[in-house]
């Protein structure tokens, strides 16, 4: 029989936490005189009741003890923990002033928590600072779930070739999950709090508010793209600010946990590794390709096209999502180009989406084997990555992924065209959502624009695609297959 309780108390405690969390922009709004703090409250008490009852339920009877939790249970704690963190964060969406319908207010914590980034609210320069922070909050704790998740828990799962980071301790069985999050935990969220305060010092110091700082922070080490502005980065105009947000949009799609042995003299470990030396090259050879591009078709000249550029190919690989200027203007050439580079995401490990670098790496390995082999059919060859031989059992499992992902991509586009959207927009939706990207492109839904015209259908069809996506398909994919629930 499956056994729910040590889920019901992991879901529970997070939910605890998720309502503990909601009383920090009641407090901002309460300062500044604005109503909305009781319905920040009024979310809080809900969340935090309906987290308290999952945690008493999920308690062992008395004198006994929880089980650990096995594959399974992983599998169905990974998925549910974030659809129901996601509809509980909804709730202050519909309570406080800005009065979403359920579909949007789902959409729009949906998109903060798997730091997505696209938005179905306008108006947001003059919003109420308490609904701004929230969805900075929202970001940066879904920042940081998308790296614990990472790194503890898909490697276990063996999800799209990602056993390859399964990390080397003393301690490495399944059935040891939850002591390796948090033992995970404590060393990424130090990591993540020295970004986070050297990232809104920087927005301070550079001309930022205090307030815009600590919110537009959230949004870049998160690679998130929430911003307090509906112009996003265009609102500042100011290359120092410019120049910021690259570097911690860039920084927060490398490998984090790197990072550490990167601060302890061995910043070797951080550029020897293969997907951040592919990831260096790749957002180096896209700026270059879109700045000569403007150069050559009169866009901007000179260092303004390198610094439009540099920013939105950045913001963009990393599926942050902020703008600081309307590319989606630049033509088709750039649409398409917009649209490969947020498919193909940043680094495992990171908070970025996207298929990630490492993937496209093992596929060209497993191309080139393969053209060697038909070369030379009596040669013996090795796909290798970071100097290591790749299993073809890893090499299978990132072609199926790619498979699944590039068919969930097609499917998802075609549905919103069934549903009205025009190609454009619909497919670079659907690569947004898939690679929790942001914008889509076009007039609708381009940098420029929003996604709250959208219907409650495609609504619906962009929010399931967007959790698709943050939990890597399979995750999903597999609670469908009738032989997960037999023992």
């Amino acid at each position: 029989m499956f056994e729910f309780r040590p889920l019901s108390l992991v879901i529970g405690s997070m939910l605890i936490a998720l309502g503990a969390s909601m009383t920090i922009p009641a407090l901002i709004d309460f300062a500044a005189g604005n109503k909305d703090w009781g319905g920040f409250l009024l979310s809080a008490a809900l969340t935090a009741f309906a987290g308290l009852a999952l945690a008493l339920a999920g308690r062992a009877p008395a004198g006994q003890t929880l089980s650990s939790i096995d594959l399974r249970q992983a599998f169905l704690l990974t998925s549910l923990s974030w659809l129901l963190i996601s509809l509980f964060a909804a709730l202050p969406f519909v309570l406080v002033a800005v009065d979403l319908t359920v579909h949007d207010a789902v959409f729009e914590a949906v998109s903060g928590f798997t730091t997505t980034g696209s938005t179905v609210l306008a108006g947001l320069d003059t919003t109420n600072p308490g609904t701004l922070m929230w969805r900075g909050l929202l970001q940066w704790i879904g920042g940081v779930g998308i790296v614990v998740t990472a790194i503890a828990v898909m490697p276990m799962l063996h999800v799209g070739g990602m056993q390859l980071f399964h990390t080397e301790s003393s301690d490495s069985s399944e059935e040891k999950l939850l002591p390796r999050m948090v033992q995970f935990a404590r060393s990424i969220g130090l990591i993540y709090l020295g970004l986070s305060l050297a990232c809104a010092l920087s927005y301070w110091a550079g001309g930022m508010s205090a307030f815009d700082a600590a919110v537009n922070m959230m949004a870049t080490v998160s690679t998130g793209g929430y911003s307090t502005s509906d112009k996003s980065f265009m609102f500042w105009d100011s290359p120092v600010i410019d120049a910021m947000a690259i570097l911690f949009m860039f920084l927060g799609a490398l490998p984090i946990i790197l990072f550490w042995p990167a601060l302890h003299g061995r910043p070797a470990l951080l550029f020897a590794n293969s997907q951040v030396r592919g990831y260096f090259m790749i957002t180096i050879a896209a700026t270059m390709v879109l700045t000569v591009f403007q150069w050559l078709n009169g866009i901007n000249d000179g260092w303004r096209a390198f610094r439009f550029a540099a920013f939105n190919t950045v913001s963009l690989i990393t599926s942050t999502g902020f703008m600081n200027t309307d590319y989606g203007s630049w033509g088709p050439f750039a649409t398409m180009f917009f649209i490969c580079i947020m498919l193909l995401g940043g680094c495992s490990g990171s908070t970025a989406g996207g298929l990630k670098i490492f993937r496209v790496q093992i596929l060209y390995q497993a191309m080139q084997n393969q053209i060697r082999r038909v070369l030379y059919p009596n040669g013996v060859f090795t796909a290798r990555y970071n100097d290591r031989p790749l299993p073809d059992a890893t090499i299978s499992s990132v072609t199926g992924f790619l498979f699944l992902y590039l068919l969930t991509f097609a499917i998802s586009g075609f549905v919103l065209v069934v549903l009205g959207l025009d190609m454009t927009s619909a497919f670079s939706a659907a690569a947004a959502m898939l690679g929790n990207a942001g914008p889509g492109m076009g007039a609708i839904l381009g940098p420029a624009g929003n996604f709250s015209t959208l219907s409650p259908p495609q609504i619906w069809v962009l929010t399931i695609t967007m959790l698709l996506g943050r939990l890597e398909l399979l995750t999903v994919y597999v609670l469908f297959l009738p032989r997960f629930w037999r023992r």
